[in-house]
């Protein structure tokens, strides 16, 4: 009976680590959606500021 709880222990002591690891993942491709959605309404402000910039150099 130990032997068997022992076992059990073991199991959901990995799916606790993979359960932490797809929450991460899930952060990440949060993130990263943020970043594109980002990118796609500043992208033309960012590029006439770093164009300024260049132009100035």
């Amino acid at each position: 009976m130990a032997h068997i709880q022992s076992c059990l222990a073991a199991l959901l002591r990995r799916d606790e680590e993979g359960q932490g690891l797809a929450e991460y993942a899930l952060i990440l491709a949060l993130i990263a959606i943020v970043a594109i959605v980002a990118l796609i309404f500043l992208g033309g402000q960012v590029s006439s500021i770093l164009s300024t910039v260049g132009n100035s150099i």
